[in-house]
């Protein structure tokens, strides 16, 4: 007797799909607004109109929802297509301006994203390895560009290593957080400060 062939219904995995993101978006909210120590599974659940159960089936954990947050975030950030953007600037002021646009795009759009991390890193278990793994494509993607602007004329006046430590600095999801959170900033007032005193110190001496 040939096996059973097991039935996949396109509509069971719609719904499941679609369950799996309303944990996920509900999650990010509670975890920015209440921090990731405060909140519970039930209180997932809670927020999505689902049972625990479902949320452990569905996505796992509270570890393992907040790894899929992190793996969302990065996913959505589009941060090669900005880069490119970038990359191809021929002046510094161009390069500085376009990074100042892109990160500030990037970090308004997943502001849930980040503050859910952010606010999970003192009382995560692992979370060294969780914000390395958030912020990877962004530091390498800086990395790029300050490698750029050193092909330029003129170069800035540091390391190629220290422009990067310094674009870190300036357009790493620490300073954006620091300036609209913390500061009560305008994303456009950060924008202009961040691109402005990157020009004004990379080319000091220039």
């Amino acid at each position: 007797m040939p096996p059973k062939r097991s039935y996949v219904s396109p509509l069971r995995e719609q719904a499941a799909a679609r369950t799996r993101e309303q944990i996920l978006q509900c999650a990010t909210e509670l975890f920015a607004s209440r921090g990731y120590g405060l909140v519970t599974v039930a209180d997932i659940a809670s927020a999505a109109g689902v049972s625990a159960k479902t949320v452990f089936a569905s996505v796992g954990s509270k570890s393992d929802v907040l790894d899929q947050i992190v793996t969302r975030g990065v996913a959505a950030s589009g941060y090669e297509d900005a880069v490119r953007q970038v990359l191809e600037q021929r002046t510094s002021e161009a390069v500085l301006g376009g990074l100042a646009g892109g990160t500030r795009a990037g970090n308004e759009e997943l502001f849930l994203v980040h503050e859910a991390i952010h606010r999970a890193l003192p009382v995560h278990e692992n979370g060294e390895a969780l914000w390395q793994r958030a912020t990877a494509d962004y530091r390498a993607a800086l990395v790029a560009i300050a490698r750029h602007l050193h092909t330029l004329t003129p170069a800035p006046v540091g390391t190629q290593e220290e422009t990067a430590d310094w674009l870190w600095f300036w357009f790493g999801p620490s300073s954006w957080r620091a300036l609209v959170v913390e500061n009560g900033w305008t994303w456009d007032h950060a924008e202009a400060f961040l691109s402005r005193t990157a020009v004004a110190t990379l080319y000091e001496r220039a």
